[in-house]
């Protein structure tokens, strides 16, 4: 190697180095609906999901499909392209991409606390490996849960599953003070949260259904945008 070229070579390597080390930014993007904004981060520690739900988004796939299922004190779901030019009262829930994501499940680092974003799915009966619908999402709502409470969710997952859930302290103080629905823990992929907005959550939570579960008027996603 030339002596000429030494010096500039290690500046290169170093500055290299340097910008590896810099953080990146969050993605956040920004979800307008006919109720209101939602502003949402998404976690960088489950890549597929947050790379696809850019991707959807850059696309406007989301543009003008409803929120087709709500739940009252636990979630609000859409993303279901089929909700687009749906008529009054249609069955939703079954639309999507014809392919689905590998489940990205980081519990107990991330878990379903009020205002999260996770991806939902077909059951464990047809989908073992929790792999995720590639659209369709949900936005968690959920109770404020007791000491005991908590401690039936651990001993129904024990029945069901055949062993029990146990929670941190994180998510027991997170739980019993924000609130969430800690019996999707180890089942769902979640891949962000709401920064700003989470009111419209609660609005949309309190609508009225048919049996479908599909809001009687229709909840609307207008846009959502990528902020960089």
């Amino acid at each position: 190697m030339k002596r000429g070229i030494l010096v500039p070579l290690v500046a290169l390597v170093m500055a290299t180095l340097v910008g590896c080390s810099q953080p990146q930014k969050p993605v956040k993007v920004v979800m307008k609906t006919n109720m209101g904004k939602i502003e949402m981060v998404l976690y960088d520690q489950t890549p597929a999901h947050r790379d696809n739900f850019v991707k959807l988004a850059e696309e406007h796939y989301f543009d003008g499909l409803l929120f087709h299922r709500v739940i009252e004190g636990f979630m609000i779901q859409g993303g279901d392209p089929d909700s687009r030019n749906a008529a009054p009262g249609q069955f939703l829930g079954n639309g999507g991409p014809d392919y689905t994501i590998e489940a990205e499940i980081r519990t107990p680092e991330i878990f379903h606390k009020r205002g999260v974003l996770a991806a939902a799915r077909e059951g464990n009966d047809v989908n073992p490996e929790r792999r995720s619908s590639a659209s369709q999402f949900y936005i968690v709502w959920g109770e404020v849960q007791t000491p005991e409470s908590l401690e039936r969710v651990s001993s129904r997952a024990a029945t069901l599953f055949g062993e029990p859930l146990h929670f941190t302290p994180e998510q027991v103080e997170a739980y019993t003070t924000i609130g969430g629905t800690p019996h999707l823990d180890g089942e769902y992929t979640i891949f962000g949260e709401v920064t700003e907005g989470l009111e419209v959550v609660e609005a949309i939570q309190h609508l009225k259904t048919d049996r479908n579960d599909r809001p009687l008027a229709d909840v609307r996603i207008k846009s959502v945008r990528v902020i960089r």
